[in-house]
């Protein structure tokens, strides 16, 4: 009896094991020949039958769309751009051969401006060449080198102008860079490292932004972009989606990614021209000394408002003065702005030329004041 009873569980222990194995090779048989069970679909179908995995992402033919007008871009205005090289005479001493010589290159970019072979770039491009020599391509493909003559250049903004004489030069349209927004598409075109004609595409990240440089000088208003800007590009055109210039690229922040930095083409036009029919750029000049009015401020000296300037001393004979502003006056308004500080009013006065009449708002005694001044040329200015 107790042989019997083993025999059989042991027979059900079998059973139970041939069917559990018989299962499993029945499951995955499908997956192993590549046969699939009708009546158990593994993968889940959409209505129109087609794997959902193998549809196209929803914005693909969006994406064609946005590539498509940037490559018209860089066609149409690309061979504006133009390339600069730089050579710089540099005499040493050497203790066994005596007095020698050799030349350092520099490299830069360039943008043609107007068809009198004009071309905007930056100061730092080309401040101390001896000679300039300018690469670029024409219409019909073909490379030009032609020699650059420094017409004028300006430290402060860190522009400069470059003559060449060239015929019918390929000119970049200027746009307007008041009108752009953060998010703007931004298309950097340029020669870093010496590779001509590259071009970058970002969007614009932020605007107003302000640099300062080694030389003790400081970029005020510049334009933010994370298209990328490497040494080489400075002095390049920054477009936007309409092919326009909007701005001049000028710095990186080194040791960063994403951080590049052009100058506004507002600004630069209006240097531009300057150094164009100058050779210097007229500096206007308010004739006031102040401070930046703060909430701190407000509340310590009781001030009406909690930003704007409060003049301390109004220079005497100058723009201001015969204008009727007087000291103690709080200026919160140039030029139709509203000034927060000393930082914007001089960033407001550097957009401006000489002999330009605008109107200023001030409060005095907390009544507003409205006068018009006639903007001069800074004494100090050679």
């Amino acid at each position: 009896m107790g042989r019997g009873k083993n025999f059989l569980l042991y027979l059900v222990i079998l059973l139970v094991v041939v069917t559990t194995f018989a299962g499993i090779v029945w499951w995955t048989l499908p997956v192993i020949t590549g046969k699939q069970s009708e009546q158990i679909p593994i993968i889940p179908h959409n209505s129109d039958d087609k794997l959902r995995v193998l549809d196209p992402p929803a914005n693909a033919s969006e994406h064609n769309e946005t590539l498509e007008p940037i490559s018209a871009i860089v066609e149409q205005v690309g061979s504006s751009v133009v390339k600069i090289t730089t050579v710089k005479e540099r005499i040493f001493y050497d203790f066994f051969l005596g007095q020698q010589q050799e030349q350092v290159k520099g490299q830069g970019s360039g943008v043609f401006i107007d068809q009198e072979g004009y071309i905007l770039t930056n100061n730092h491009v080309v401040v101390g060449a001896d000679q300039i020599i300018v690469l670029w391509t024409d219409r019909d493909g073909k490379e030009n080198e032609l020699t650059g003559k420094v017409l004028g250049r300006d430290p402060v903004t860190d522009l400069a102008v470059v003559k060449v004489e060239a015929e019918n030069p390929p000119v970049a349209p200027l746009g307007d860079s008041d009108t752009i927004q953060v998010g703007d598409t931004a298309i950097a075109i340029g020669n870093p490292y010496g590779f001509s004609s590259s071009v970058t595409v970002g969007v614009i990240s932020a605007m107003n932004r302000d640099l300062p440089l080694k030389e003790g000088i400081e970029l005020l208003d510049l334009i933010q972009t994370d298209a990328a800007i490497n040494p080489g590009n400075s002095g390049g055109a920054l477009f936007n989606l309409d092919g326009q210039v909007v701005g001049i690229n000028t710095a990186m922040l080194q040791g960063a990614q994403g951080l590049g930095f052009a100058i506004p083409i507002n600004l630069a036009r209006n240097v531009a021209k300057q150094l164009i029919d100058h050779g210097s750029v007229k500096r206007p000049w308010l004739g006031i000394y102040g401070t930046t009015i703060n909430p701190q401020l407000q509340q310590e000296f009781d001030f009406p408002v909690d930003k704007g300037v409060f003049i301390t001393q109004i220079v005497s004979g100058g723009p201001a003065a015969q204008a009727g502003l007087k000291d103690e006056d709080i200026l919160v308004q140039f030029n139709g702005v509203m000034v927060d500080g000393m930082q914007q009013l001089i960033k407001e006065l550097r957009k401006l030329e000489v002999d330009t009449k605008i109107k200023i708002v001030v409060l005095r005694k907390e009544r507003e004041v409205e006068l018009t001044v006639t903007l001069r040329e800074h004494p100090g200015q050679e």
